[in-house]
């Protein structure tokens, strides 16, 4: 099997670890087969690839769409490194506003898997990172939402020492506690 899935302690968040072929002329990986994934519980159908680039400092997050457009997502940082936050906010979930946090990286070549009812987030550590993910459900504008980064009953340790960069929506996102729990999972 190319891949080692992982469960984290969040419920249906899975650490996926390729298996890397490295040789003198560079290395080959798979990063998604469906019969494996599947084989692991990730049976989402994935609708829409996305690519962003960011600079050192840049936090991204957190965010996630307002039901009935909620998106799972499988990410993994091509180039740089990041660290990868998830946040529980499934309403009935025992773990409801708990969070993991893991490094993805080029060098590491994981991937993260973050079921619907998660809003997630990364912070760039290295000069840039590039991240791709999958998602599970098209974006759709009128249900975009988030949770401010700096939430403090989420009391998220980024794992950083300085100030981040933030667009203008991320610097005024709601605290969970005020988000609209109708359109959350």
């Amino acid at each position: 099997m190319p891949f080692k899935f992982e469960k984290q302690k969040l419920s249906d968040v899975i650490l996926i670890i390729p298996k890397v072929f490295e040789d003198n002329r560079g290395f080959f990986m798979e990063n998604y087969k469906k019969s494996d994934f599947f084989d692991n519980g990730i049976t989402v159908e994935f609708n829409q690839d996305n690519h962003s680039k960011s600079v050192k400092g840049v936090l991204r997050g957190l965010h996630y769409q307002a039901k009935p457009y909620s998106q799972s997502k499988l990410i993994k940082c091509i180039r740089g490194k990041i660290y990868d936050v998830a946040v529980d906010i499934r309403k009935s979930s025992p773990t409801f506003g708990d969070y993991i946090k893991v490094e993805l990286s080029e060098n590491n070549k994981n991937m993260l898997f973050i079921p619907e009812g998660f809003a997630h987030g990364f912070v760039v550590l290295s000069d840039y990172a590039e991240i791709i993910y999958k998602t599970g459900g098209e974006y759709s504008p009128t249900a975009d939402r988030g949770i401010l980064w700096s939430d403090k009953d989420l009391n998220i340790d980024w794992g950083i020492d300085f100030e981040p960069i933030l667009s203008e929506k991320d610097k005024h996102q709601p605290m969970l506690k005020d988000c609209n729990k109708e359109e959350l999972l």
